[in-house]
């Protein structure tokens, strides 16, 4: 994949998802903005094993507007310009109606903010500096759950991605005559270190509701990620793509 001069910025770059597709672009020669919340090592260990000149590893906290605003900054400011954004940070986190009012709010508004509002206004940011460009792609990392619905303890993530599939199409609606171009990836379950709790839990009920024989990987997503950032599915903006081994079709 053809992605030299290409600058990207990849959100919770360090582990899961995003670490294979910020991997994959830097294997195509895109120069990537790797961000992570806490876990250093593993987006240094990343730049190491792909990076090329030009890429960088920036921390953020997303539950913080100001700190996603000094990330998008950063991101400018170490590479000039920005040609893509991956919109793939998120939580998955438990909150069922028999908590207390208090706790179920709290990781209500916490899954909000990271999984929606964070995205918000990086693409607002976004829109702004593609505007100055001529153009620009953003890719959101949903999930099935926006069409198919979640169990009682991730009402917040289901809401927060659904919210997600929304923006995104309504970016490449307003957008795409000024060059900005917007897709949404939806995975179902997938072999991440956020979901391995969930996976070990359902166990075999798991594996009976796809089609095919192993659950997704993140390998298995990368390449598309990868495909959409080389400009080669600008026709296919606003589109959301399901990438969950057939557990879910609509």
């Amino acid at each position: 994949m053809e992605l030299r001069d290409q600058n990207i910025l990849v959100t919770g770059a360090s582990q899961g998802i995003g670490a294979a597709i910020a991997g994959k672009l830097m294997q195509g020669g895109a120069r990537v903005a790797v961000h992570y919340n806490s876990n250093r090592e593993a987006a240094q260990a990343l730049l190491a094993q792909h990076g090329n000149a030009g890429c960088v590893a920036l921390a953020a906290d997303l539950e913080s507007p100001e700190a996603v605003k000094i990330l998008f900054s950063e991101s400018l400011e170490a590479m000039g310009h920005l040609d893509a954004l991956v919109l793939n940070a998120g939580v998955f986190l438990p909150h069922p109606a028999s908590d207390p009012l208090e706790d179920w709010w709290r990781i209500w508004k916490k899954t909000l903010s990271i999984n929606l509002d964070a995205p918000g206004l990086l693409t607002r940011l976004a829109i702004e500096h593609f505007r100055s460009r001529g153009g620009g792609r953003l890719l959101y990392i949903g999930s099935r759950a926006a069409f198919r619905g979640e169990t009682e303890d991730f009402l917040g993530y289901a809401a927060s991605k659904g919210g997600l599939t929304s923006l995104a199409r309504s970016v490449a609606r307003a957008y795409g005559k000024e060059g900005i171009k917007a897709f949404t990836i939806a995975p179902g379950f997938t072999r991440t270190a956020m979901a391995e709790a969930a996976i070990a839990e359902m166990g075999p009920a798991l594996r009976d509701e796809t089609a095919l024989k192993q659950l997704t990987t993140p390998d298995d997503i990368a390449p598309l990620a990868a495909f959409i950032c080389s400009g080669q599915m600008d026709h296919a903006t606003g589109t959301v793509i399901d990438m969950n081994a057939g557990s879910y079709m609509h």
